[in-house]
């Protein structure tokens, strides 16, 4: 019996973590073919602005999935409307009434199955195969999901991916800070440029406030959103508390956190993308390094003045010798309205009353936490703490 593939989803824009999701498929199960077919419109998600057209993305995944064993199919593209799976599996069944159809998903999708429109008639049309990462917490919940599936009659294949995936919200984010280019194939990335896709092409230099807020926001996870408003807000105020310029504060407030949403991995890429040669403590604490890769951004993408780009780099560890501005941002940072911690409240009064008292509290507290958690200090926030301790 043939077995065929079905591979869908937005492909906003398609990279080289589906190809090796989908060849890995075909390799393992064993496939025939993959038919990839990109959603018109999908129910699961709403395209962020900037996002290609339907039209782009199938011709994004047409340059994407050019190898021998895919097919890419327009049909949910013909068909308009939202693209519903249960429509698209009842078509193929009709289309390939002898073959075993899979249908290929990652784990969140899976997991909220049992929510999509019409379940039970895509469970008659096809089987399921599950990516996975083969992480503790979820394999137990896949396990779980499974049996749940099998006991309504599925049929489900379990994929454990080996392949460290970039998500395509993190990939937009990549392609604004100009380090996207390992995670796509060529011909995508031409187009992408090419048609000005996800931002590409922008500038991005010494926006004005309210324009600056709209391309940051869109570039943080949602629930930093609020962190980053009041961190700027609470700059603000520092500053014309201690005499600094409120609009480099308000700037480096927004800023600070503008790559705090992409992971270990990604925070080296942009590294390695922007020619920065990392100490040993930064290679192997990769989750420190939105500071400075925030102020590479700042400085590269935005084109915001060495103020800014030095008040965000020290944001998150200290250094020695800090001067006004970078005090205000790191202080900022950690006793904004929306932060809510033990000792937070002393921390707020000495930020208006005594801002070194209030940088070396924030700073104990700090390596208090980390050594609690046998986490390794930043040299720099040693030396920030020695400095203020006059040694």
């Amino acid at each position: 019996m043939k077995r065929i593939g079905i591979y869908g989803g937005t492909f906003n824009p398609p990279h080289v973590g589906h190809i090796r999701a989908a060849q890995y498929a075909l390799q393992t199960l064993p496939l025939d073919e993959i038919l990839v077919i990109p959603s018109f419109i999908s129910p699961h998600k709403k395209l962020p602005e900037g996002s290609g057209t339907p039209v782009e993305r199938l011709e994004m995944t047409k340059l994407c999935f050019g190898g021998p064993g895919f097919t890419v199919s327009d049909m949910e593209l013909a068909r308009g409307g939202t693209s519903y799976t249960y429509q698209t599996a009842e078509a193929l069944r009709r289309e390939y009434p002898d073959a075993e159809l899979v249908l290929l998903m990652g784990t969140d999708m899976f997991l909220s199955f049992l929510n999509w429109v019409e379940p039970q008639k895509i469970l008659e049309c096809v089987s399921l195969g599950v990516f996975y990462r083969g992480e503790k917490g979820e394999i137990a919940s896949v396990a779980r999901q499974k049996a749940q599936m099998e006991a309504l009659g599925a049929k489900v294949y379990l994929l454990e991916n080996p392949v460290t995936e970039i998500s395509s919200t993190d990939l937009r984010r990549m392609l604004v800070f100009g380090c996207a280019a390992d995670h796509l194939v060529p011909d995508v990335l031409h187009y992408i440029r090419e048609k000005g896709l996800y931002g590409c092409g922008e500038d991005y230099r010494n926006l004005p406030m309210d324009k600056l807020e709209a391309a940051v926001t869109g570039l943080l996870k949602p629930n930093r959103v609020a962190h980053v408003l009041g961190c700027r807000e609470t700059a603000v105020e520092l500053a014309k508390r201690w005499g600094e310029d409120p609009v480099q504060a308000a700037r480096a407030g927004l800023l600070h956190d503008i790559t705090k949403a992409l992971d270990g991995p990604l925070q080296l890429t942009l590294c390695s993308a922007y020619g920065i040669i990392l100490d040993n403590f930064a290679t192997h604490n990769p989750k420190t390094l939105h500071a400075l890769t925030g102020s590479l951004v700042a400085e590269r993408v935005f084109g915001e003045s060495q103020a800014v780009v030095s008040a965000i780099c020290s944001h998150t560890t200290g250094k020695a010798g800090m001067n006004t501005l970078e005090k205000i941002i790191y202080v900022a940072d950690y006793m904004e309205p929306n932060r809510d911690f033990p000792g937070v409240e002393q921390l707020r009064h000495l930020a208006f009353t005594d801002l070194d008292a209030a940088l070396k509290r924030g700073l104990e507290m700090t390596l208090e936490v980390l050594k609690q958690e046998g986490k390794e200090i930043s040299p720099e926030s040693r030396q920030a703490l020695d400095y203020l301790n006059g040694k």
